[in-house]
């Protein structure tokens, strides 16, 4: 029957949103190690850091962009809003293979995202970002999160920074920011922290995926 469905909707499987797709259902998270290639990552993280040092980049805040408040006692990384529609070369491979991934899980699981939200995020050593949800009183349109990590080949665990998923029978899951990986969850359900960094910088591209 599905197999049906893919050929009336003239598209092929795709074994990796599949996977996803079954993390989603099964434990609303998913963990994706190959996402990007590692020439993509470079790209990204180079990109990333150019503009960095160009004093692009703002604190964050907590909120939305309408209900903005800095509050360094709970999160601590900087961020650079991205503009697809103003995108370069490098910036545009992301968001080609993020592109994908939402054509797919509309045609396949009829999640009926039409928005998505993305930036740059470095977490300088000794920053952090508490316990949370990703969604607002004044907005409920988010859906999926999803972290793509930045870092390089050299990154160690014992840098922190690392994600926590607190899953709702009470366990915890920790993911360790290794270059390349991408974490994809619930946004309305999942609470996450980032652990505090201990060394280095913590390079990412974080965003939603999002309803009407």
């Amino acid at each position: 029957m599905k197999e049906e469905l893919f050929e009336q909707l003239d598209f092929s499987v795709n074994k990796q949103y599949e996977q996803i797709i079954d993390d989603l259902l099964e434990k609303q998270y998913s963990v994706v190690d190959d996402f990007f290639q590692t020439e993509e990552i470079d790209r990204l993280r180079t990109s990333l850091l150019a503009k960095y040092e160009e004093d692009q980049f703002k604190k964050s805040a907590i909120g939305n962009r309408t209900n903005e408040l800095i509050e360094k006692a709970i999160r601590g990384d900087f961020i650079l809003w991205m503009n697809e529609a103003e995108a370069g070369d490098t910036e545009k491979i992301f968001f080609n293979k993020i592109n994908n991934l939402i054509d797919y899980l509309n045609k396949t699981c009829f999640m009926g995202i039409l928005h998505k939200e993305f930036h740059y995020a470095v977490y300088p050593k000794g920053t952090f970002y508490k316990r949370h949800l990703d969604t607002f009183q004044n907005d409920s349109r988010r859906k999926l999160s999803i972290v793509s990590y930045l870092n390089d080949e050299n990154w160690l665990k014992t840098n922190g920074g690392e994600l926590v998923i607190y899953k709702e029978d009470g366990s915890e899951e920790v993911i360790y920011p290794l270059p390349g990986r991408v974490v994809i969850f619930e946004s309305q359900i999942l609470e996450h922290e980032v652990k505090e960094v201990k060394n280095s910088e913590r390079f990412s591209i974080t965003g939603w995926l999002k309803t009407r």
